[in-house]
């Protein structure tokens, strides 16, 4: 058996970017939630059994208490901010597991799911079904949690984690606190690119690990000192925000693992989907659940 976690808030802002808006008579833009429910009901045409879906209903978290400079929901369209509540509820009509965060993120809601998952003795493989780089610690050497790319039909395993970022999965929380994560606000340290920043990690694997002394680094690494002085100097920052880049995997999102398995929608969906302008994608879900 196979388990597909969906990351929905980036399907909803992929699918916001990529597909014309759509406004119901209602006034209602819904495009974007209409995208998400389509790549949904493709997941099941391709034959996947047993689904979650993960969003931010809020996109501050805890994360925000711990550093100012976090990524919040200041700049977001409010055509994406609307459409939260909406594909939240039309998931769940169409009888898809829901994991709607508030005080944590959608990312921590799948990196819990999976290790969830993969514990059940029925599951082969989990799949997160996102292109996040942070999502990449989640992948198991033992290939029992995977990365899907859905848009480029990639599937990344430990070794795939490796080749792209030249770190395994238990360091990218590492990596990223280098190297930064524009889309989450973390910074990174000054100068320390993605070059560096994997030779190190490929040798130390922690940032705890790497020698506050470069002359005592036996890897080569350009500006080596300059490099060492800069991790001493923001030595706490570097810890910050690896802090801040480690998933939870202790949420409480699911206890077995029939609550994933889908049969069939809710007796609402017809009715939400009519509102949405949805008929044809209600359609796709009777021919799959006769």
């Amino acid at each position: 058996m196979e388990v597909h976690l969906v990351d929905g808030t980036y399907e909803l802002f992929r699918h916001h970017f990529a597909v014309p808006s759509h406004k119901t008579s209602e006034g209602i833009e819904v495009a974007a939630t209409r995208g998400v429910l389509g790549t949904l009901i493709r997941l099941l045409e391709d034959g996947a059994t047993h689904i979650g879906v993960a969003t931010d209903h809020v996109i501050e978290s805890f994360r925000n208490e711990l550093f100012d400079g976090y990524k919040t929901g200041e700049g977001t369209p409010p055509e994406i901010l609307s459409q939260f509540p909406l594909v939240e509820a039309l998931i769940e009509a169409a009888g898809f597991k829901i994991f709607p965060m508030i005080e944590f993120e959608a990312d921590d809601a799948l990196a819990s799911a999976a290790h969830i998952a993969r514990k059940e003795s029925l599951v082969n493989r989990v799949l997160i079904c996102s292109p996040d780089k942070d999502l990449a610690q989640c992948v198991t050497d033992d290939g029992s949690v995977v990365q899907f790319d859905r848009r480029q039909q990639l599937i990344y395993d430990a070794d795939g984690v490796k080749k792209k970022f030249g770190v395994a999965p238990g360091s990218i929380p590492d990596f990223l606190a280098l190297v930064g994560d524009s889309a989450d606000g973390i910074p990174g340290l000054p100068g320390w690119g993605a070059k560096s920043s994997s030779v190190l990690l490929a040798r130390y694997e922690q940032i705890e690990h790497i020698p506050l002394d470069g002359d005592e680094w036996d890897v080569p690494v350009r500006g080596s000192s300059k490099l060492a002085e800069t991790l001493l100097k923001h030595f706490e920052e570097a810890q910050l925000y690896k802090t801040l880049t480690i998933l939870r995997k202790d949420i409480p999102v699911m206890t077995d693992l029939s609550e994933l398995e889908w049969v069939g929608p809710k007796e609402h969906f017809d009715e939400l989907c009519f509102r949405l302008d949805a008929s044809r994608l209600a359609e796709r879900i009777k021919k799959i659940s006769k």
